[in-house]
């Protein structure tokens, strides 16, 4: 049983290190704002999830029992990574529209193409 259990964990902390690091990674390639915003608060929010049952998991099994700070965390993140990432968003969204001008382009490229304008 506790065999099943260590492979359990072994797999739940690698898909939340694999989430995890391709929402760092899409913060750092992904080129504009928007997406920028979009990758890491999907992603990172399901790395940190499944490393988050992972650590109940574990301290359930092989620690003191079941404790709620966890199950705590967890609920604050899924709540406030979302709404984070819509009220950043609408800020940029209602930035460019209130100076009457487009999305800057990303760094690296100094205009936009003809079909962005």
């Amino acid at each position: 049983m506790n065999l099943f259990i260590d492979i359990l964990l072994i797999a739940l902390l690698a898909v939340g290190v694999f989430f995890t690091f391709l929402g760092g990674f899409s913060l750092v390639k992904l080129r504009s704002f928007f997406q920028r915003i979009h990758g890491p608060t999907k992603a990172s929010t399901l790395g940190v999830g499944c490393i988050l049952l992972a650590s109940m998991l574990y301290h359930s099994v092989y620690g003191d029992g079941f404790h709620p700070r966890e199950l705590l965390i967890a609920v604050f993140l899924f709540l406030t990574a979302p709404v984070s990432a819509h009220m950043m968003g609408k800020a940029a969204l209602h930035l460019a529209q209130k100076a009457d001008a487009p999305v800057p382009p990303p760094p690296g490229q100094d205009t936009l193409p003809d079909d962005k304008r």
